[in-house]
């Protein structure tokens, strides 16, 4: 099962987190052109100023040396990505969460 990781609706925040053994740092900051995400394990930039969308994979690359992979679901529309509204900080922690899944919960794990 995926692991919700905690967000308050606040148009800036920074949250850490254990994923896997992984020391993770994760900045989420509403823009005026969307939300975006920054992840840092153990202090190093993953990845940067991605646009966070519903249902849509963040890190997407395992040569980025991330294990496993963060996406936000809009609970409102869960299941159903085309009606479901990419996130805004004014819902974060109720109608958008920002879930971690193993890599043997992404789509094509065998």
């Amino acid at each position: 099962m995926p692991q919700i990781i905690p967000l308050r609706p606040l148009p800036a925040q920074t949250v850490t987190a254990n994923l896997s053994n992984q020391a993770c740092t994760i900045t989420v900051s509403q823009k005026s052109t969307g939300m975006f995400i920054e992840l840092y394990v153990n202090d190093a930039l993953i990845i940067g100023g991605v646009i966070c969308q519903n249902e849509n994979l963040i890190v997407r690359d395992a040569y980025l040396g991330f294990i496993g992979d963060l996406a936000f679901v809009d609970m409102q529309s869960l299941g159903n990505p085309l009606v479901g509204a990419d996130p805004v900080y004014t819902g974060l922690g109720s109608q958008f969460l920002l879930y971690y899944f193993l890599p043997s919960e992404l789509p094509g794990a065998a």
